[in-house]
């Protein structure tokens, strides 16, 4: 299961990431969003977990709780929709 999560401090790396919801499973991947420009976090991170079960579990309980001084919002990744391009419209 993909998860995302929002209201991340700018100063969280992948690592902090990972290292969060490991302790509800395994964990195949954590990535920070950056800016493409900057390279400079854009808040929010998606985690990935094989296990649905921990997945939820670690939804449940990370949801409105408070890391590195900031209130979390965690749930599953939605399908990232078509992007179109207005100047091609």
């Amino acid at each position: 299961m993909r998860i995302f999560i929002g209201n991340l401090a700018f100063s969280t790396s992948d690592n902090d990431l990972e290292a969060l919801f490991a302790s509800y499973g395994r964990v195949t991947n954590a990535r920070i969003a950056t800016d493409k420009g900057t390279g400079k976090s854009r808040g929010f991170g998606f985690v990935d977990m094989p296990d649905v079960r921990e997945a939820a579990d670690a939804i449940e309980d990370l949801h409105g709780s408070t890391f590195s001084g900031r209130t979390l919002t965690v749930n599953e990744a939605k399908p990232r929709e078509a992007r179109t391009d207005a100047r091609l419209a």
